[in-house]
């Protein structure tokens, strides 16, 4: 996995669960960087909900989507672990297993019924869980007068800057993290809104991830 690419992925491992037509879908999820950890975790669900009717899955590894594997587990050909797997590419995640275990309710669902069923488990359950966005961020600095603290603070917050701390003495010295192509869009609004050039430091970089607050989980 390169470090050099920014990427989506799921918040933290975590399921989410879905009755349709008296069926029990359970979606679990997990962050997975090789075809080892995916395997491991799609065993470990499996035999966690050994009763259950199916456990299907699907999981992509690598940035480019480098290893990817699906399977239906007994459900009729192309109506479970390849809508998974599309679910996931949709929503541009990456280095992510979901296994969606069903427990069968009684009522058959058809076809286009759990397509539909194990599409919106996979996107319900990323949506549960959150998704978030890991890139490389340079860490600033800069002081303001207690008087613009609460201008600015709305300013940050409205553009969801990644404050990661506030020290109050003489002024206010924010710390942030900022993508380098944001920086100087930054670097003006600050000027234009404290009248006057704002001395922004740069004292070091890091990859953080930022959770994402508007996905379209419902693309497909």
């Amino acid at each position: 996995m390169s470090e050099k690419e920014n990427f989506l992925t799921i918040k933290e491992a975590g399921q989410n669960e879905l009755i349709i037509k008296k069926s029990r879908f359970i979606a679990s999820f997990a962050r997975t960087d090789t075809k080892e950890k995916a395997e491991a975790f799609v065993k470990e669900i499996s035999k966690k909900y050994h009763d259950a009717t199916h456990n299907t899955y699907a999981y992509t590894i690598g940035l480019n989507d480098d290893q990817v594997k699906a399977s239906d587990n007994g459900e009729p050909q192309g109506t479970a672990g390849v809508v998974e797997l599309r679910a996931l590419q949709l929503m541009k995640l990456k280095n992510v297993t979901v296994v969606v275990t069903r427990y069968f309710g009684g009522i058959k669902l058809g076809a286009g019924g759990l397509i539909r069923a194990y599409s919106n488990s996979v996107t319900e359950a990323a949506k549960a869980i959150g998704v978030v966005k890991r890139v490389l961020q340079k860490e600033l600095t800069f002081s303001i007068a207690y008087n613009r603290l609460d201008e600015i603070n709305h300013y940050l917050e409205e553009n969801n800057v990644f404050v990661s701390n506030r020290e109050y003495g003489t002024d206010v010295t924010f710390t942030l993290f900022v993508e380098d192509k944001d920086i100087e869009p930054l670097e003006a609004d600050l000027t234009d809104l404290l009248k006057g050039k704002v001395d922004l430091k740069e004292i070091g970089q890091r990859y953080n991830e930022i959770l994402l607050k508007d996905v379209n989980y419902h693309e497909q």
